[in-house]
């Protein structure tokens, strides 16, 4: 088994960017989801609430961020160097608000032509917990990026392509990887392998991983990653197949053991 590819997301809901190498730090990899665009209340505003965010392209550059999108100029945020931390939570259910600095006025009106509506865009200085402590089977420790529960997100090959053979079974079409946002994508392991995985270490390279648990999917993987078009699919199908406990899966939990650089083609070993 090996890695085959390695994506980070620089703006929580943001278009994907494609790395031959990252490196992994406590709270995920570098340069994850440090930045979020929140509402009035300081919720984040995600894929889930607007498709136009698969029209962001965000870059990590030393020092700050480079802001893309179609009809608008590019525009490059420095991180927040001082200020008063305002409180936001990636949901609006959630019980553990968390600290962040916000980007300031040129990237706030920036994103709110861009989406439609007043927005923020805040950064995460510090990773911190925003699940409380003991609510999931698997704790994430107390740094986590702004993803939505886990550091980390995997996903094997071969189970895209066993869903994939579902989809073509009811005369639907095929959707690929991007459509679940992984941050590592695995293949050489049979189909749904990733289900016995939950609770071992996982060795990707040199760097140790805790597969904490399987992904429970939402209406983002119905959404073109590249036109924002959104279907039914492919959620109809996980939720006739892959159904457990009323919730759809796809993909594997991680949290980093250790940190240090990964590559493409690194070998993916199983421990106990």
């Amino acid at each position: 088994m090996r890695l085959t590819s390695i994506h980070t997301y620089p703006v929580k809901g943001c278009h994907r960017l494609d790395h031959d190498g990252a490196l992994v730090q406590p709270w995920g990899l570098a340069g994850d989801r440090r930045w979020m665009i929140v509402d009035a209340d300081g919720v984040g505003v995600t894929q889930r609430e607007t498709t136009r965010l698969v029209g962001l392209r965000a870059t990590v550059h030393a020092g700050g961020l480079s802001l893309r999108a179609d009809g608008q100029p590019d525009l490059d945020v420095p991180e927040p160097a001082a200020g008063d931390p305002v409180l936001v939570r990636t949901f609006r259910n959630r019980k553990v608000p968390v600290p962040a600095l916000p980007a300031g006025p040129s990237a706030d009106a920036w994103l709110g032509a861009l989406l439609d509506r007043p927005v923020r865009l805040v950064w995460l200085e510090r990773p911190t917990r925003h699940l409380p402590a003991g609510e999931s089977e698997h704790d994430t420790g107390d740094q986590v990026s702004f993803a939505d529960a886990y550091p980390l997100l995997l996903a094997n090959a071969a189970s895209l392509d066993a869903l994939n053979g579902w989809l073509a079974d009811a005369g639907e079409d095929s959707v690929p990887m991007t459509r679940f946002r992984p941050n590592l994508v695995v293949d050489g392991a049979p189909a749904w392998a990733e289900d016995d995985w939950v609770g071992r270490s996982l060795r990707v390279g040199d760097r140790r991983f805790r597969a904490a648990g399987p992904c429970d999917r939402c209406v983002v993987t119905t959404t073109d990653q590249e036109t924002g078009v959104r279907t039914k699919e492919p959620l109809r199908t996980l939720g006739r197949y892959r159904n457990v406990r009323q919730k759809l899966l796809f993909g594997l939990n991680l949290v980093p053991v250790d940190s240090g650089p990964i590559r493409v083609g690194a070998p993916v070993v199983i421990e106990a």
